[in-house]
């Protein structure tokens, strides 16, 4: 096909909690398949043993500290790019363009603002030789995050107001730190959500060449 690579486009959602990150993802999915794309549509933490270990840690169902945490992040990341039946690698391999709702900038900013951040990057070097086609960062006022979330009913581990803060804060500073080795996009998430997605198909348009 005209717009087809051999290989499979790789592009990561990120954000704080409640910034739209999941919709968004099913919608660029959605238009990708409309132009011809193959697409593989995830997420972190996964479907795998893995992640729903991290699951229970993160509604305080399992107790646990932050570096335990992270080391499951890391290897449910490892498990998830490698596995051979729908591990990332296999479906850009594969010429499939895969979306992902949170990768390694995830760990890098949740993780890496309560334990050590030295040891959380060296935790996911591995998966950081992984890198996107394309970072796209939904950012939304930590306010607004917050009572998006609250409509959930539940909440986890990170979602409180200062903790959501102090994680937007890391995620512009990690940007920053790799803005020469990475290619990231920040979108403001907005209440209109067509609107979002506009800004995000532009970024795919421009990825793809249409």
């Amino acid at each position: 096909m005209k717009h087809m690579d051999a290989k499979g486009k790789f592009i990561v959602f990120e954000g704080t909690d409640g910034s739209g990150k999941s919709t968004q993802l099913k919608l660029l999915g959605k238009y990708l398949k409309g132009k011809g794309i193959p697409v593989f549509c995830t997420r972190e933490p996964t479907d795998s043993p893995f992640g729903g270990l991290l699951r229970a840690c993160l509604t305080g169902r399992i107790e646990t500290d932050e570096e335990t945490i992270a080391a499951l992040f890391a290897a449910d990341r490892l498990d998830h790019i490698r596995n051979g039946v729908n591990g990332i690698l296999a479906k850009l391999a594969a010429g499939t363009t895969v979306l992902c709702d949170r990768f390694y900038f995830s760990s890098l900013a949740y993780n890496g603002g309560l334990a050590s951040s030295e040891w959380v990057e060296t935790l996911n070097a591995p998966a950081m030789e992984v890198r996107p086609d394309l970072t796209i960062f939904l950012d939304i006022p930590v306010e607004e995050s917050m009572d998006r979330v609250s409509v959930r009913g539940e909440t986890e581990r990170y979602e409180t107001l200062e903790g959501q803060r102090k994680i937007r804060a890391r995620y512009l500073e990690l940007f920053e730190k790799y803005r020469d080795r990475e290619r990231i996009a920040i979108v403001k998430s907005e209440e209109d959500k067509a609107c979002t997605q506009a800004h995000i198909r532009a970024l795919a348009d421009e990825l793809f060449g249409f």
